[in-house]
């Protein structure tokens, strides 16, 4: 897998199928999954903020940090963004 190669290393913005999203650093690709470290799992649906303000804040006051570690399944992301490329309205 190498369609991510330049994400790797990097802080990501992860949406998928389920109301979470995941924010935290790119540190490998496999088949069927990817490793993010650092990372802040959001369930939005247990919040009343948009997904783009919440990314937004992590922006502008960090990632809050509650997973030294995530295991994604490729198979439930929507999709995948570097935090740099995040447009702040």
């Amino acid at each position: 897998m190498q369609e991510l190669q330049e994400y790797i290393g990097k802080k990501v913005v992860v949406d998928t199928k389920s109301s979470y999203i995941y924010l935290g650093t790119l540190v490998s690709e496999e088949t069927d999954y990817m490793t993010i470290q650092d990372v802040d799992v959001h369930d939005h649906s247990a919040t009343l903020i948009s997904k783009d303000l919440y990314i937004i804040e992590a922006i502008k006051y960090g990632i809050k940090i509650n997973r030294k570690q995530v295991k994604l399944m490729r198979k439930e992301i929507v999709s995948i963004s570097l935090l740099d490329d995040i447009v702040i309205f």
